[in-house]
Formats: C-alpha cells, structure tokens, sequence
C-alpha cells in the first residue's frame, strides 16, 4: 500500500534538526508548527492534513469509515501531495486541491476514525518517515515524537482544557463572516468524543514522549505559545 505522489520542497540552509509536535485536536498544533517553520526556516509537514485528505476522499466515495479493508483499499489508489507556501501547506488529493475542504468538522472527525486502524496509520507513518528522516522539519501530528520520530531532537506536547481548545475551534468557524452551524458545546462535546478515541486507542494512542516537553496553552496567548516553543527550539539548537 502506498500513496503514489508526496513531495514537498526543502528550504536548502534550514538547519537538520526535527521538531515533532504532538497533542489533542484543537489545541493548536498547526498553528505553533507553521510559526515555527518559519522561523527557523524548516518544512511544515502537517501530518494532520494527510489523514483529512484521505478522509475526505472516504466520505466522498461513500465507503464505510469504520471497517479496515475497504479504507485499505481505498488508500492503494489514493494521490495526496503537499506544497508548503508562506500561509501553510496546499493539500492536493489526486490532483485537487482540497486545502479548504478539509477543514470542514464532518471530515476532521473521519479523520479521527480511519486513523484507529492499524494499516492505515503504518502506510502514514512510512510516507512521514521518509519524508522527514533528512531533518529540517517540523512535523505535527498524534504520535510523532513517540512513534513517527522517537529521536527528533525537540518534542512538545501542546494541550489545553478540553473548554479552551473547543471555544477556539467555535470561534475558527465564524472567522468567515457566516455565523457557525453548531453551538459551542456541541464542539467541545465532539472534541471530548475525539480525545476519547484518540487517548485509547490500541494503536499509537495520544501521550506525550516520556522526553516531550508539556506545553499548556489553557491559560496563554497565542503569542505566548509561540514564544515558548521558540525557546524550546532555541534551547535545542544551541546544544
């Protein structure tokens, strides 16, 4: 099983080290990551995206998302590239982009449920190690620093109360003007449902590496978190 075409584009004088970001739904791993890359000139390598792409394609084709074999199926014949840019990585499914589509509620809650299958998160985790074994990126995700990358040279944990991490997701939907179709507890009760799934499943469930560094956002700014997982980062480089 393999993904036929995920490529990405290096920054050629980023420095080698692997920056592996972990953490529940919605606590704002994307976010840190992209600031990061920036900042330290590494490849954003949202792994999360991977796995809504693909789940994106399972909704659409109309297969059943909690059976293994036909996602397994599924994923043989399925394209997903990524082009980092300035504002965050294009997703490309087979061709398409879909780097909007993805971040629709319904799909990042099928990616939550493909990704319990064993077969499903080896052909992930495969594509993210070969992606990443040179260095020089930042990878964000569930289990990179305790599964994908156990030796990236800096590992965070991102977290925040389950409340803070849902009202920040509420107010993302309303970022375009159109008022959100679900109220607020609704999506810290799917973010509750998620972290469930995540924290118990069999396979590579959500923990931090026992050397990650807890970073709680519950009570920061966004501009706070950053400057934390700069320090981090800085921390690490200049060992």
């Amino acid at each position: 099983m393999s993904v036929n075409d995920l490529s990405v584009r290096r920054q050629e004088k980023a420095p080698r080290i692997i920056v592996a970001i972990d953490g529940p739904a919605g606590a704002g791993k994307s976010t840190i990551a992209r600031r990061l890359a920036q900042r330290f000139g590494l490849l954003n390598l949202e792994t999360g995206a991977m796995y809504r792409a693909f789940a994106l394609k399972a909704l659409r084709t109309g297969i059943s998302i909690d059976e293994s074999a036909p996602l397994e199926a599924l994923a043989a014949h399925t394209s997903i590239r990524l082009e980092p840019g300035d504002e965050g990585n294009r997703v490309l499914l087979d061709g398409e982009e879909v780097t909007g589509a993805i971040r629709d509620p319904q799909v990042s809650d099928a990616a939550s449920r493909v990704s319990v299958y064993p077969a499903i998160r080896a052909w992930m985790v495969r594509l993210q190690q070969e992606l990443g074994a040179a260095g020089g990126v930042v990878m964000e995700g569930r289990d990179i620093g305790t599964v994908v990358f156990p030796r990236a040279g800096v590992k965070i944990f991102l977290d925040a109360a389950p409340e803070v991490r849902g009202m920040r997701r509420f107010d993302q939907m309303g970022e375009n003007g159109a008022p959100p179709a679900v109220q607020p507890e609704e999506v810290i009760r799917d973010l509750r449902a998620r972290d469930e799934r995540d924290r118990n499943r069999t396979d590579s469930p959500l923990k931090p590496a026992p050397d990650a560094i807890l970073l709680d956002s519950t009570h920061l700014t966004l501009d706070q978190v950053i400057h934390q997982a700069e320090q981090i980062v800085l921390s690490k480089l200049s060992q």
